[in-house]
């Protein structure tokens, strides 16, 4: 069991990171509205910082329960989720709540940015004071996004 988990680690590490381009072709059909590869980086920055002071939700159940609450945030979901049907409701609670939202094409690269070493298919960054240039910025690109129909 223990040598699996080092081959697989081994094999992880050997694999060459897929290109934004490459990611795109892995996209589900409603991974819209898509965040470009320049908002994909700044989006990725946001999430880095807002880990560090533990602003973030993580997952489906735990950002499904805190936009019940209330909670304000952008919310990142990754385009590249099997089955769809796991997260395809976020996006409608989001809009019922007017809280920006945007697909990133990779979960690896979301887990990544969270600190995770597992893929993570629904963030949510919550405003903090110590970043909240990086945070205005990011919303402010994120709401332009056009939604879909």
């Amino acid at each position: 069991m223990a040598r699996e988990k080092v081959e697989a680690a081994a094999d992880a590490e050997a694999t060459p990171e897929r290109s934004y381009r490459e990611q795109l072709d892995f996209l589900n059909p409603i991974a819209q509205p898509l965040a470009s590869r320049k908002l994909t980086r700044k989006l990725y920055k946001c999430i880095r910082k807002a880990a560090k002071h533990k602003q973030l939700r993580r997952g489906v159940k735990e950002v499904q329960k805190f936009i019940n609450k209330g909670e304000k945030g952008i919310t990142v979901l990754a385009g590249d989720t099997l089955p769809i049907d796991v997260y395809c409701h976020i996006p409608i609670m989001c809009e019922d709540r007017s809280l920006p939202y945007a697909y990133v094409p990779s979960k690896s690269d979301l887990g990544a940015a969270a600190g995770s070493k597992r893929p993570t298919c629904v963030i949510m960054i919550k405003p903090h004071e110590d970043y909240q240039e990086t945070y205005d910025e990011c919303l402010e690109e994120v709401s332009a996004l056009p939604l879909p129909l």
